[in-house]
């Protein structure tokens, strides 16, 4: 079993991304709350609007899997820090 990693921030394109992903790199399981991460209005330089940079990211970790970890994304409800959850 993979140790997990529990990690805080609101940028979705930048803190929560690069946390994630190195996370997970590591071998550490990930979970993304899809509900407790935000981003800046960056339309002006080209970037998708807020909602859509959100909604990707929820997805794409949505089906992230590799070998001994596991990815996944839930809703800030369903999450549980206690020793004996999934």
């Amino acid at each position: 079993m993979s140790a997990a990693s529990s990690s805080r921030g609101a940028e979705t394109d930048a803190c929560v991304r690069s946390t994630i992903h190195g996370a997970f790199t590591r071998g550490y399981d990930v979970t993304l709350v899809s509900d407790a991460h935000t981003a800046q209005e960056k339309t002006a330089w080209g970037a998708p609007p807020v909602g859509q940079v959100i909604a990707h990211t929820n997805l794409y970790w949505s089906f992230q899997a590799a070998p001994g970890r596991t990815a996944r994304v839930l809703s800030a409800a369903d999450v549980s820090f206690s020793a004996d959850a999934d």
